[in-house]
């Protein structure tokens, strides 16, 4: 099966093609044939009833320093092609939850990964509320004194954006810290938006689990750990990732919340778990492929193209 492939992706010339999921995403897409258009989320456009992108004919190589060539420039109808992969990076605004809408009016001509329906109604921090029994005690709120009593119940909190991302603006208050107020008026001035608080997991120093989802069904694993003194464990501020394998509590997740993950479209998912929690479910544009691929030795690229393939002749009948 040849399809005709939409990236809606940040841009290509800065990732970092031995660590960037959407780059080994498309290679992949082009070993199998299909057929790469690559486009930026600001050249996405509502059109007069349909829905159009800018952008240019992509190959890509594994070449550092030259690992992709464009075509000409070009403005196609989205509705066209086969698939669209929706892989820009948060943070999850107004802009993000704007191209949704436009993309979700695609669908029953081509299939957007993941369901931009659901990337809208599932936020990375949001979706765990229905999981609350797999998660730490978790406070979303607006309110200093909300968030003064969750702490003074939990002694030692993670306080951070309700819609950050990469590990931004995450903060560990111990006990003894005095810096909550401090730290509500700062964010408060900066948006309108409630923070999320969470009771500190003091498993996070042996690591920061990402599980990689395809189809709701967990693929593998990586840890990734965070450098002495430190409490966030994401790669770009410096964790380290390192193989591990899937346990029983990662497969209880996954089986919980895999059923809900398939029936809303949401292909590849990655999953943050600390000491057998759950504290995150990345819908947006999930990370770590590569590392994986690495220390498994398993083309996850391939799985996830022959999950995507089978949903689009699965559309196609």
């Amino acid at each position: 099966m040849s399809l005709s492939v939409a990236i809606q992706m940040d841009p290509i010339q800065g990732v970092d093609i031995d660590a960037d999921t959407t780059f080994r995403m498309a290679e992949e897409a082009q070993a199998r044939g299909h057929e790469l258009f690559f486009y930026t989320p600001d050249r996405l456009a509502w059109d007069e009833g349909r829905v159009k992108a800018t952008g240019w004919p992509l190959v890509v190589r594994r070449e550092r320093g030259d690992h992709f060539e464009l075509g000409e420039a070009r403005t196609v109808d989205l509705s066209t092609y086969d698939v669209v992969l929706l892989r820009q990076d948060p943070p999850f605004d107004m802009s993000y939850v704007t191209n949704t809408h436009m993309l979700e009016r695609l669908k029953g001509s081509a299939l957007v990964i993941n369901d931009p329906f659901w990337v809208r109604n599932c936020p990375e921090k949001l979706l765990v509320l229905d999981f609350a029994d797999l998660s730490p005690a978790t406070m979303i709120a607006r309110s200093l004194a909300d968030l003064r009593a969750f702490k003074e119940r939990h002694g030692e909190i993670i306080l951070k954006p309700l819609y950050g991302n990469g590990g931004a603006g995450v903060f560990r208050l111990p006990h003894s810290d005095r810096n909550l107020a401090s730290l509500h008026e700062l964010f408060s001035g900066i948006n309108r938006e409630p923070l999320i608080a969470q009771a500190f997991l003091p498993a996070v120093e042996k690591g920061d689990k990402r599980v990689i989802l395809i189809e709701g069904e967990a693929v593998g694993v990586i840890n990734r750990v965070p450098q002495k003194g430190e409490t966030r464990s994401n790669m770009h501020v410096g964790g380290r990732a390192e193989k591990c394998a899937l346990d029983d509590a990662d497969l209880e997740i996954a089986r919980r919340i895999g059923p809900t993950l398939r029936e809303r479209g949401l292909l590849f998912v990655g999953i943050d778990v600390i000491g057998g929690k759950l504290t995150e479910i990345n819908v947006t544009s999930p990370t770590g492929m590569q590392e994986l691929e690495r220390f498994d030795g398993v083309n996850i690229a391939a799985k996830f193209w022959e999950a995507v393939e089978a949903r689009r002749a699965a559309e196609a009948r």
